[in-house]
């Protein structure tokens, strides 16, 4: 393996680090073959190569993609890393994990599907996502926090957790990223859209032949890099401050505390699930229905 692409496979590596040219480093989900769905490696893993790029002052943009058919298939074998423990690499104060019902749950699950997501968002250095296949729930947590998001023609984005007993994935992008009538149809319905919808709405900014997919996020970036550093770090904090002030954060967190009163209405009702015990077959049919193409 060339020094240009360096797989990161510590002890929270489940990526690949590629670096095509001096300014530009492409990160690359790596477990196509469960459909990129996340472990505790993966998001780790993402953040490590994440951290990387940003400290290296000659790279001015950030690539982030998926190997395999699918970007990512959502939320995965969070607890089947072995002896990997998320006490010892969580990034923010969230803490007690192990602590029993809700409390433990809400702490694992602020730091794996919010904190991270939060922090991403934030990096100072362009960002752009380049998406394949499909898309779902905790899926679209590896998109939303990242500046650009180039889709391939096949593409779909799809939240259908509602089926869970709950009201969404846990970074909550959806009235933002979708718009409000929108974000209700998909959550209420389950149902998926393609990316020319995606388009159609503003979540996605391209949308180009599958085949020709990593061609454009690259060329996009390459024409980002040739802006001065400064000029895209103030671009970018100043649009983010700009959605910060018209709430995106508050509603952020007020929707992850209603998530969790969900979690736990489903435990008392269901004998200490925290989810709708027929959730899972629920979800299985959702994702087998035709995208709405409007």
């Amino acid at each position: 393996m060339s020094e240009a692409e360096q797989q990161i496979e510590e002890e929270i590596g489940a990526v690949l680090y590629q670096q095509p040219s001096e300014r530009i480093v492409r990160i690359v989900l790596n477990r196509p073959d469960r459909a990129n769905a996340q472990n505790l490696k993966m998001l780790y893993g993402l953040n490590d190569a994440l951290d990387r790029a940003s400290a290296d002052d000659n790279v001015r943009v950030i690539v982030v993609a998926a190997a395999g058919k699918h970007f990512s298939s959502g939320h995965g074998d969070m607890q089947r890393d072995g002896d990997y423990k998320l006490k010892d690499v969580a990034i923010s104060t969230s803490q007690g994990f192990a602590q029993p019902g809700p409390e433990g749950h809400w702490a694992m699950e602020e730091e794996l599907f919010f904190n991270l997501c939060w922090r991403w968002r934030n990096i100072p250095k362009p960002t752009i996502a380049e998406v394949q296949g499909k898309v779902i729930a905790g899926g679209l947590m590896l998109v939303w926090p990242f500046d650009i998001v180039v889709a391939g023609e096949g593409a779909t984005f799809q939240d259908p957790v509602v089926a869970f007993g709950v009201n969404g994935v846990e970074y909550y992008g959806h009235p933002w990223e979708f718009g409000v009538r929108k974000a209700k149809e998909m959550l209420f319905t389950g149902r998926s859209i393609t990316a020319k919808v995606a388009h159609q709405i503003g979540m996605v900014n391209r949308v180009v032949p599958d085949d020709e997919l990593s061609a454009e996020a690259m060329s996009l970036a390459e024409e980002i890099a040739e802006q001065p550093m400064i000029g895209l770090k103030t671009a970018k904090e100043s649009v983010n401050q700009v959605q910060n002030e018209q709430g995106f954060y508050a509603s952020l967190r007020s929707a992850m505390i209603m998530q969790q009163f969900a979690h736990s209405h489903n435990r008392v009702v269901h004998d200490g699930v925290p989810v709708e015990p027929e959730g899972g077959l629920a979800v299985r049919d959702l994702i087998k229905k035709p995208p709405l193409e409007q």
